[in-house]
């Protein structure tokens, strides 16, 4: 099985694309500014790993302009297209299972992507030895066991079975290899890398419109390994898809872990 077949959230399903929209919507603000704390400009080189979508990559590429460089990469990177051309590159590349495009970047940056490869280490060794002396590592990564629920309010039946079907995601990622209390490790992961100046912190949204929309395309997605785990019926998945229609219900996501530090 190839990594891409181990992937439950396959890039090439119709659902990606909503679910990229409600990432930029719920994450692209922390991730912003994150990297213009680092200092981000004119002229920087960047490694964009598993990039996805297109909204970090734009943001990158006005960021460094015409005397800069964004080397967009993932093991599928159908939906880059739209943003390859100066001064983006766009790979496809496995940051788990290959050596790092090149090794002169000013900042490397990977988002909710390290959780869901199998060889973790290695992936994060790629990372940092593709970084320049003083450049910076920007990790950013979930940790839904840290905060499980879908409803932290479980005051009902509608927020009861978003909560089961939550935890039949959970248990689907964890069969593919993910490791769900990655995050919390990012820090520490760093410091024994041999990154200076580390530095964290989280970022938990608790309800919004953003939620309700990567809940809702994620479920879609996955509703047949759901039913084929025998974790959900369709009557289930029909349900929960109407009770999110219905916006009657706070819905989290899991708490995203940035964690930043400098090679020295």
């Amino acid at each position: 099985m190839t990594r891409a077949d181990r992937y439950l959230l396959d890039n090439r399903q119709s659902e990606a694309a909503e679910r990229f929209d409600a990432f930029a919507a719920l994450f692209d603000p922390t991730t912003f500014r994150h990297m213009e704390k680092l200092g981000i400009g004119p002229g920087w080189r960047c490694w964009e790993v598993g990039a996805g979508g297109t909204s970090v990559v734009s943001w990158l590429a006005r960021k460094v302009g015409p005397t800069g460089k964004v080397v967009a990469t993932d093991i599928d990177v159908s939906r880059l297209a739209a943003v390859a051309g100066p001064p983006v590159e766009v790979s496809v590349h496995d940051v788990g299972a290959q050596e790092p495009p090149e090794a002169d970047f000013d900042l490397v940056h990977a988002r909710l992507v390290l959780v869901h490869v199998p060889d973790r280490e290695r992936a994060l060794q790629s990372m940092i030895k593709a970084l320049r002396p003083g450049g910076r590592l920007l990790i950013e990564d979930a940790d839904p066991a840290l905060q499980p629920l879908l409803c932290p309010d479980e005051h009902g039946p509608e927020q009861q079975l978003a909560n089961r079907l939550r935890h039949g995601f959970r248990s689907l990622l964890a069969d593919r290899g993910a490791d769900l209390a990655y995050g919390r490790r990012l820090p520490r992961l760093l410091r024994e890398a041999g990154l200076h100046q580390v530095e964290a912190d989280a970022y938990f949204p608790v309800t919004s419109p953003a939620c309700t929309a990567l809940e809702a395309a994620t479920v879609r997605q996955i509703r047949g390994r759901l039913v084929e785990a025998g974790l959900a019926t369709d009557q289930d998945i029909d349900q929960h898809l109407a009770n999110l229609a219905a916006g009657s219900m706070d819905l989290a996501t899991a708490p995203m872990i940035s964690a930043w530090g400098r090679k020295p």
